[in-house]
């Protein structure tokens, strides 16, 4: 014979209140299907168990027995029911971010601290994450909410994983602040990146997105670059074109300023990377995801609205490398557009 808990339970409510009417009422139940279960469960133990009469209801000997294991049963329920919801407050406030390292820096601070003044009781933690690992630390579970970046193609995460485009990020050429095509032009002045054909590179590293987008944007310029130095940091980068010995592709939102360096923008079409925050596709047992994400979509607008070419001007002609008119549909994956 299975032990039905369901049974446990409803004969200790029986003896607890005396009646199995307010047995029913205990379970949301009518009286009618508290007595068809009370008779189920005679036929299943094949003994009597309640004895019906005229003030109420009173438990058999063996009725008795099954009810001290029954007050087990709603002990336990109602320990797990607290937990859970316990576990789900926990999880309402908790909010776990990875992201990569200018993000970090110019898009995460202000969106957190709007989020600690909306929600104060927030517990969260950050973490580095290389943008290649973002979507896969989701659909672990270890992480919240990532941010990442994609350079030349759309994220493609699993179905699992929900993608929200947050900003287009332009590459721009760093340059020594000496150098010829930096002097006596405006800041604004826009290059070709044939004009820079001639030069030595700084680079990010082989095998690495950026490295590729780079190669394929100087090809389509009609020119193999000569790379002499490699990083993984564009802030290194920058240092040493800082140093004059070289120039270098950053990301508008990477620039750093380094003493010693300037930049100027790329004419059309121009190379970006697109970033994204990364959560779960049901993300319903982290509200603060969602919250955080408008947060970094604020962020995300005012940031673009201080660069020298608004994304809203651009050329709406792109190669695969530029911008896209509008963030692509993804197969297989829901991707929200950033208003």
């Amino acid at each position: 014979m299975v032990m039905d808990p369901g049974q446990l339970r409803l004969l200790a409510l029986i003896e607890r209140h005396g009646s199995m009417t307010a047995a029913a009422h205990a379970l949301q139940l009518t009286p009618a299907a508290v007595t068809q279960q009370v008779a189920k469960a005679e036929r299943d133990w094949q003994v009597p168990l309640v004895i019906r009469g005229p003030r109420g209801a009173t438990l058999t000997p063996a009725g008795t027995l099954l009810a001290s294991h029954g007050r087990t049963v709603e002990e336990t329920s109602d320990k797990a029911e607290a937990e859970l919801a316990a576990l789900l407050g926990h999880l309402s406030l908790r909010l776990r971010i990875g992201t990569f390292q200018a993000a970090a820096l110019h898009l995460l601070p202000p969106a957190l601290t709007a989020l600690r003044h909306r929600h104060p009781d927030a517990d969260v933690s950050v973490v580095d994450v290389v943008s290649g690992r973002g979507a896969d630390e989701i659909n672990a579970g270890r992480l919240d909410v990532a941010l990442v970046a994609s350079w030349g193609k759309p994220l493609a995460p699993s179905p699992q994983v929900r993608a929200h485009p947050l900003l287009l990020d332009p590459m721009v050429v760093v340059l020594p602040d000496d150098h010829p095509l930096a002097i006596g032009q405006p800041a604004h002045t826009e290059l070709r990146l044939e004009q820079l054909r001639d030069e030595s590179w700084v680079s990010i590293l082989a095998g690495h997105a950026a490295r590729k987008q780079f190669h394929d944007a100087a090809r389509e310029a009609g020119f193999t670059p000569t790379v002499r130095f490699e990083t993984e940091s564009y802030d290194v980068a920058q240092a040493l074109v800082g140093t004059g010995i070289a120039v270098a592709l950053v990301s508008r939102l990477a620039l750093t300023h380094a003493p010693g360096t300037t930049h100027r923008e790329l004419a059309h079409p121009r190379p970006y990377r697109q970033i994204y925050a990364v959560t779960k596709a049901d993300a319903g047992l982290t509200p603060l995801a969602d919250k955080l994400i408008d947060l970094l979509r604020d962020v995300a607008r005012d940031t673009t609205a201080t660069w020298d070419a608004p994304l809203q001007d651009h050329n709406a002609h792109r190669t695969h490398l530029t911008e896209p008119a509008q963030p692509p549909a993804l197969p297989g994956v829901t991707v929200s557009r950033a208003t």
